[in-house]
């Protein structure tokens, strides 16, 4: 999707009902398996927000966090590891939850037509230049 679709969502376009492998935190759909209730937001073929009704069934959550530990262990630099922490919370019980991310730096991109959120970020320190170290990269 990134590397043949994404960069011609010009208009604003709403992505729905993301893939289950790719949203290891959000509920499955309610009507068509294997999807999941998530939305992106496009806008000049930039993601300006990502949201999704948040998964609270600790057993589907667990299972999740297994299948992308083994991706993760595969050599998957995208996937997460088990969360144990979270999990407990689950198990303890939370309620229909949903979660919105739109961040300001995207949006100080579309007002600036910024090409990259380098050009636009908040905290200078945190830009890497080309050719240069990170910053915990030096300190080791």
């Amino acid at each position: 999707f990134e590397e043949k679709a994404e960069a011609t969502l010009m208009q604003p376009t709403f992505v729905t009902e993301h893939p289950k492998e790719i949203s290891p935190l959000a509920k499955p759909h309610r009507s068509k398996e294997g999807l999941t209730e998530r939305f992106e937001l496009f806008i000049y073929g930039r993601e300006h927000a990502n949201a999704f009704s948040e998964l609270t069934d600790p057993i589907d959550q667990r299972e999740r966090f297994e299948a992308q530990a083994a991706k993760k262990a595969a050599g998957d630099l995208e996937a997460a590891d088990v969360d144990e922490d979270f999990l407990m919370a689950l198990e303890y019980g939370m309620p229909p939850t949903a979660g919105l991310g739109i961040g300001i730096d995207r949006v100080v991109m579309l007002l600036t037509d910024s090409p990259s959120i380098r050009d636009v970020i908040a905290f200078p320190l945190m830009r890497k230049d080309e050719g240069q170290q990170s910053l915990l990269e030096e300190s080791s």
